[in-house]
């Protein structure tokens, strides 16, 4: 009976121990996928300064190169600049941009981290680019 208990106390610990290295394994994971996404966010911040440098505040210009920032499969069809000469085809732009970029529908279709991020960084530069658009040119 004695050698009983100890067999399932034995096994007991045991299970232990593969659990703690099972949780070890998952802490190693961790930093290497934290370095890679770390990785992906100081590229996409790179391209996204590139992107807006010089453009801040002119919404034609951001919206009529928002294909360079954004990934292939976003579903963004680009516009050119002289078709946002006039202030309602700007606003269909932009309102079109929202809906690629809104983070809510970005969750809805269950994209990826990265596009996330990216569409949440662009999403803020087009805001406040509307913003000054509205204050210059109210609609």
């Amino acid at each position: 009976m004695i050698s009983l208990l100890e067999d399932d106390s034995n096994d007991t610990f045991q299970d232990f121990f593969e659990l703690k290295e099972l949780h070890d394994d998952l802490q190693q994971a961790t930093p290497c996928e934290d370095t890679t996404l770390l990785q992906q966010r100081q590229a996409a911040d790179a391209k996204i300064r590139r992107w807006s440098a010089g453009k801040e505040g002119n919404i034609r210009c951001l919206l009529s190169t928002l294909q360079y920032v954004l990934w292939s499969g976003s579903g963004w069809q680009p516009i050119a600049l002289v078709d946002l000469v006039e202030e309602n085809p700007v606003k269909r732009g932009y309102q079109k941009a929202l809906l690629r970029l809104h983070p809510d529908k970005l969750q809805q279709k269950g994209a990826a981290s990265h596009h996330k991020y990216i569409a949440l960084q662009v999403f803020d530069i087009l805001q406040e680019a509307w913003d000054h658009f509205n204050n210059t040119c109210p609609i």
